[in-house]
């Protein structure tokens, strides 16, 4: 049985066009958990301030407080608030279930990070990353998913988990970053099952990459 709700709304750090704080605004809003958004400025340097890296060392997004807790890392926090505020569904006990869900938590640090996301770095914020390097990473991995996701409706299986939470923010995102979804029909179907899920909430579409037309 999943945990009480927190007596006090958690406070999620963020700005409205990072994916990684997208992922935890998410999760909560798919809990039905109270919270509040303080939103960061990140070109005024609102993360690079005392206060905020007193939070955050690493001076990034997203950041939460609930009560007496403070949480950095989106994957850690999604880690987190399955545990403390969800029902075993999102964060299987069973040791395969379990590694199916870190799998893609990795492959969100990892390939999807240096993929879909750094692509999307350059087009929307002007990041000092190899466009083509990361369009290469994504279509690698897209590829890859694609297969996988041939023979189950979600990302570590039959039912969602905190993995589809995960990988879903950056992929869906992918034309923003110059990399079309077109080619992936088991993908875009996956995508629609996540966004189908009562109290989906979007994150704000840029428009660059694919989009800028």
């Amino acid at each position: 049985m999943p945990a009480a709700k927190p007596d006090q709304p958690i406070r999620l750090f963020t700005t409205s066009l990072s994916g990684h704080g997208h992922r935890v605004k998410l999760f909560l809003t798919l809990l039905d958990l109270p919270f509040e958004v303080v939103e960061l400025n990140m070109q005024a340097g609102d993360n690079r301030k005392p206060d905020y890296l007193a939070l955050n060392p690493f001076g990034q997004v997203p950041t939460i407080q609930d009560g007496e807790i403070t949480l950095t890392d989106s994957n850690a926090i999604l880690v987190y608030l399955a545990k403390r505020y969800g029902d075993a569904s999102w964060l299987p006990e069973d040791p395969l279930g379990a590694a199916a869900v870190q799998r893609w938590l990795s492959l969100a640090a990892g390939q999807i990070a240096y993929g879909p996301c750094a692509a999307r770095l350059v087009t929307a914020f002007g990041a000092p990353l190899n466009h083509e390097t990361a369009k290469s990473i994504a279509v690698k991995l897209f590829g890859l998913i694609e297969q996988e996701l041939a023979d189950k409706p979600f990302a570590a299986g039959q039912h969602v988990t905190i993995a589809d939470v995960a990988a879903h923010t950056y992929i869906a995102h992918a034309p923003e970053g110059g990399v079309s979804l077109d080619p992936y029909p088991n993908i875009r179907a996956w995508l629609r099952r996540v966004e189908a899920l009562p109290r989906f909430v979007a994150m704000p579409t840029t428009k660059v990459g694919l989009l800028a037309a």
